[in-house]
């Protein structure tokens, strides 16, 4: 006796289901070919000693704020140790996401604190021996380092520190034969079912699990399907990929034209739909309780806000975001696969924050940040985040923020239309 076959609806929702829930596995899988195609091997911290800019384009919403350190990190041959240098009262983070970009463990400044140590990283299977053991949920974990840089002059100390940033562990062979998420529905759930073999699903996914079962993920084989049938999963795909650019997707909160990160953002249990947004749009993004993410909604299509216009962001005196690190004000254009990556301009300026060299407050205290494409006046320039001409996105980062920020007491001023009006009387620099 044969199993009934899927009616084609059911294989609409699988299709349309499974494809959200394996884009982590998928983006954080294309992560990792590209950096063994730039000749870093797993288990192996690479650095970029240089603050991202328009030319990074690896992952999504880079910040220009921190260096970057990252190793893809294989645990199926035994345990991996991390040595983190002596950071004192500088900000530092590593982020520890497994394969389905949870971060299970956030170890620097707010966690462990500024002093060197050495963690062992084993992986769900192997015995944990030994002090400072971290485990992992899956073998396969991606590690990112941020280390802040306070200013230009502050770079080669930063530089420094990030060089001492140590990993050790047995040589491992990557996975082969895994697609992007470009790729048609035949290779992606292949992919998927690979991924998903080195990187068992926790048990708390198994009602999920069981709504994707009509497509046979377990020992997939797109031969099986009817015309029909494949016409059905086709449709959920792309219904799936339509879905997951819809900046309401997760449910973020919208108050006074920002978006607020839910509180599962960064470790998102059984949060799938919102887990797969991130990965398209904000790859690697940190919990709240390390960073807040809050992206301005403008009118047009995606979001995006109109760079044909001049924009204003006010902050009354005594009304700075509310942190214990850093805050920073990021402009990005969208490209046309629904990501994020800063754009060209004359200052070479991507941010504006608290670190901000010659930032100008007005007489009563409060600070204006003005956004265009072309330059201000004179009053204004020291303000100054160059926009493209072109609809762009700006997003409020920020790190270690307190009890206020997160729990909604404080909330950001909105982007106003500008004119090109003088400003308050400068009085002061911070």
């Amino acid at each position: 006796m044969t199993a009934a076959a899927p009616d084609l609806q059911a294989l609409r929702a699988a299709a349309r289901t499974a494809w959200l829930y394996a884009l982590p596995l998928i983006e954080l899988a294309s992560t990792r070919a590209r950096s063994l195609a730039q000749g870093l091997p797993l288990n192996t911290f690479g650095h970029r000693a240089t603050l991202a800019d328009h030319r990074a384009r690896a992952v999504t919403t880079p910040n220009n704020d921190t260096l970057y350190s990252t190793a893809q990190v294989d645990l199926s041959r035994g345990p991996v140790s991390i040595a983190i240098p002596r950071t004192a009262d500088r900000y530092f983070s590593l982020a520890l996401m497994d394969a389905y970009t949870n971060n299970f463990a956030v170890l620097g400044t707010r966690t462990t604190g500024g002093d060197f140590a050495v963690f062992t990283l084993v992986g769900p299977n192997d015995a944990a021996t030994g002090p400072n053991v971290v485990r992992a949920p899956t073998p396969q974990v991606w590690a990112l380092a941020r280390v802040l840089v306070d200013g230009p002059d502050d770079l080669e100390a930063a530089k420094a520190i990030q060089g001492r940033l140590a990993i050790q562990g047995p040589a491992a062979d990557p996975p082969g034969g895994l697609v992007d998420r470009g790729a048609s529905w035949e290779l992606y759930f292949a992919s998927a079912a690979k991924l998903m073999a080195l990187n068992p699903p926790p048990v708390t996914d198994w009602a999920v699990l069981a709504r994707m079962e009509p497509l046979g993920l377990g020992d997939f084989d797109p031969a099986r399907f009817t015309p029909a049938q494949a016409a059905a999963i086709a449709a959920g795909v792309e219904e799936a990929r339509r879905e997951v650019r819809r900046e309401d997707l997760g449910g973020r909160l919208l108050v006074d034209g920002w978006s607020y990160p839910p509180s599962r953002l960064g470790d998102f249990d059984q949060a799938y739909d919102l887990r797969a947004a991130v990965a398209l749009a904000a790859l690697a993004a940190l919990p709240p309780a390390e960073a807040m993410y809050m992206r301005s909604v403008g009118d047009l299509p995606g979001g995006m806000l109109d760079g044909a216009r001049n924009w204003r962001l006010h902050f009354a005196a005594g009304a700075l975001p509310p942190v214990d690190a850093f805050w920073s004000l990021s402009l990005y254009e969208a490209s046309g696969d629904g990501q994020f990556f800063f754009a060209d301009n004359r200052l070479g300026r991507y941010a504006i924050g608290d670190r901000t060299p010659g930032l100008v407050r007005n007489r009563d205290g409060s600070l204006d940040i003005w956004i265009a494409n072309a330059p201000p006046n004179a009053e204004r320039q020291a303000n100054w985040l160059p926009a493209p001409s072109a609809p762009f996105a700006l997003f409020m980062r920020a790190y270690l923020p307190r009890p206020e920020l997160l729990d909604g007491r404080y909330r950001l001023p909105p982007i106003e239309p500008a004119g090109q009006a003088r400003a308050k009387r400068p009085e002061r620099r911070s």
